[in-house]
């Protein structure tokens, strides 16, 4: 009989997970009470939980969810487009890449919060400072792992290609870019949480809706429990999200990719 490690158990994270959810909450309900905090600096777990089923409750924080939905969305679909060409036109001119790597490390260094006002002034209040905001941030993370998919093409499976014949395009589209795939989706995972940061610090900044603009409202307020429902609406759409790509990398990289982990 087949023994099945513990590590690699389908069933373990569908039972470790809740139970740490569950300590978390207990540890945070016993240091609230214990402690006296303040419900205005930390409140307890049944109150935020309850403004949390409140909200979902809202048509207006439905309104609002949607909102920063279609900003990451949009921002990360134009962050994939630009970040895997410009991944592949750096992979084909080994010149161009070295004539860029100063700007391209330039602009990754640059803080990204800096320029939101020129965006506002650029596009005004809309959802266009949202989506370019949150297409910036995964650009870089989505390029540098189309590039390093490409590179890492072992010579010998070139030389097979070449060996046929094979022009630059079925190339890369025969080889490259399926070899590079894993890579690639590893870069859309990591960008798919870039772009939401993106959108939210931009509805912070300059928006008039989403939830990232709902949260900071209630600042000035002290509606501390509202703020962590809205934080955990926020953790949800993240996961919803992240999920979604884990489950293109489950769909798209076995199939292309049979022989790769």
């Amino acid at each position: 009989m087949k023994r099945v490690r513990l590590r690699d158990a389908v069933w373990l994270p569908w039972l470790v997970t809740p139970c740490l959810l569950a300590a978390g909450l207990l540890v945070w309900h016993g240091v609230v009470t214990a402690r006296g905090v303040s419900p205005f600096i930390l409140p307890a777990p049944g109150p935020v939980l309850a403004e949390w089923v409140e909200l979902l409750s809202s048509r207006r924080a439905w309104s609002h969810t949607a909102m920063t939905f279609a900003g990451t969305v949009a921002g990360f679909l134009l962050a994939t487009v630009l970040g895997v060409s410009a991944g592949i036109l750096l992979s084909l001119s080994p010149t161009l890449e070295r004539l860029s790597k100063p700007f391209i490390v330039a602009f990754q260094v640059l803080p990204k919060v800096a320029l939101i006002p020129l965006f506002v002034v650029w596009m005004g209040f809309g959802l266009g400072p949202k989506i370019v905001t949150s297409a910036i941030l995964p650009f870089y993370p989505i390029m540098m792992n189309t590039l390093l998919g490409i590179r890492s093409v072992p010579e010998g499976l070139r030389d097979v290609m070449a060996s046929f014949d094979a022009s630059r395009f079925q190339l890369l589209r025969r080889l490259e870019l399926p070899y590079a795939l894993p890579f690639i989706v590893t870069g859309l995972e990591v960008g798919i949480v870039l772009a939401l940061v993106g959108t939210v610090v931009a509805e912070f900044i300059s928006g008039s809706y989403g939830l990232g603009y709902l949260l900071v409202s209630r600042i000035n307020s002290y509606e501390t429990a509202q703020m962590f429902a809205i934080v955990l609406q926020l953790c949800l759409l993240g996961l919803v999200l992240h999920t979604a790509i884990a489950g293109l990398r489950r769909l798209l990289v076995p199939r292309l990719n049979p022989s790769r982990p």
